[in-house]
């Protein structure tokens, strides 16, 4: 999965209260531990806090490339 897609998923799971900060920071800490070369994105929602909600979407809108829209509305579904 791309991280365009995974980040719009969790655009729409904090906005809409199903998803938490920390699962995105947790989230974030995986990836920079499996990614060939980490982004500046992964870093700065790595160092947020629990906390901070509007941080990590801020963050999260500055992930680059194209949502996979079916692939979203699978994890949406499965989701909620």
């Amino acid at each position: 999965m791309d991280y365009r897609t995974k980040a719009e998923f969790f655009i729409r799971g904090i906005t809409g209260g199903f998803i938490d900060a920390a699962e995105v920071i947790a989230w974030s800490d995986e990836i920079i531990v499996s990614a060939p070369k980490s982004e500046d994105w992964m870093v700065e929602i790595s160092s947020c806090g629990p906390d901070e909600r509007l941080k990590v979407l801020g963050f999260l809108n500055t992930v680059k490339g194209t949502v996979d829209e079916a692939a979203l509305a699978e994890m949406l579904k499965a989701r909620q």
